[in-house]
């Protein structure tokens, strides 16, 4: 499926609502790492409703730190920009100067995955039963920006980058889906064409089936989508479904990035609560503000509206 290039007047929301799904995904995990690993309960306990980005959790953070699910969607964004374009050996590479930094997080499919490439300059990750989980759901939200009116390429390039550490149906099938997600939202899609993504993703692998969801929020890649698609779906707010991800627990930063990521395509900017935007690490703010603008503008969607401008001139 590919989109008709963008005309100026369309322009400035896309770019918005890209910055607002990367912005998104960072404001999720900031939120999420607090709550990471506790059950409801004892969320509520301490918490009542954790609705602030104040840090801690197990990792002990400082308010408005994020951890491996924003660090590595920013080295993805970080390789196609320094090449202008598709590289996975320089997303591959990025991931490994990541990890050599002595991450706050990494996953242990992501570690073994990366250090693979390190040692044997492996570019995918052979098959494996046990890669089913969610860590390259969670950094597919660049590839969407720049594959941005291009569903066919955004497929590929998806798993693509999945598969540097995770090689997985199930992935796989994730990492397309939340991408064509971002994507859709970004473009305006209305929700029921966002829904029809997730609902053609259950039809395939019923594994993510989300109607009679029983609030498993684990880091096993279907229960974390069908966490996101339950909570994007019954919510009216981008806050709303935040706050309602969050406070399940279990892998809440990943289920809060995600549906950040999405949730941001789909409202919007102004849908994200300033007080998390001002509470979120400076530095991480600023790159992926600046990421989301030029990764759309190297997407094909922007790319025809430069060739046609040209020909009308």
């Amino acid at each position: 499926m590919s989109t008709r290039p963008v005309g100026d007047h369309g322009s400035g929301a896309i770019v918005r609502r890209a910055t607002a799904s990367l912005l998104g995904l960072a404001v999720g995990d900031a939120l999420g790492a607090t709550t990471e690993f506790m059950k409801p309960e004892d969320i509520r306990r301490q918490y009542g409703v954790h609705e602030r980005i104040r840090g801690g959790g197990w990792l002990n953070l400082p308010p408005g730190r994020v951890t491996d699910d924003t660090e590595m969607s920013q080295c993805v964004a970080r390789a196609i920009l320094a090449k202008g374009g598709w590289d996975l050996a320089a997303v591959a590479e990025e991931f490994a100067r990541w990890l050599r930094g002595n991450p706050v997080d990494v996953g242990s499919t992501c570690r073994r995955g990366i250090r693979d490439y390190i040692l044997k300059r492996q570019l995918s990750t052979p098959p494996n039963e046990w890669d089913a989980g969610n860590g390259a759901a969670m950094r597919v939200a660049p590839v969407a920006l720049f594959a941005l009116g291009d569903e066919e390429l955004l497929a590929r390039l998806a798993v693509e980058q999945a598969r540097l550490t995770h090689n997985h149906p199930l992935s796989d099938a994730s990492c397309v889906t939340v991408a064509r997600m971002v994507h859709r939202g970004i473009l305006g899609t209305p929700m029921a064409g966002l829904r029809a993504a997730a609902e053609e993703l259950a039809g395939r692998h019923p594994e993510f089936r989300f109607e009679r969801y029983e609030g498993n929020a684990t880091a096993y890649v279907a229960d974390t989508l069908r966490t996101v698609f339950h909570d994007f779906f019954s919510t009216r707010t981008f806050e709303e479904c935040l706050v309602r991800i969050v406070n399940r627990g279990g892998d809440a930063d990943t289920a809060g990035a995600i549906a950040g990521a999405v949730a941001g395509a789909h409202y919007g900017l102004e849908a994200i609560p300033r007080r998390w935007l001002v509470a979120l690490d400076p530095a991480v703010r600023k790159e992926l503000t600046e990421a989301a603008k030029k990764l759309v503008r190297l997407s094909p969607l922007f790319r025809g509206a430069r060739r046609q401008a040209g020909k009308t001139r």
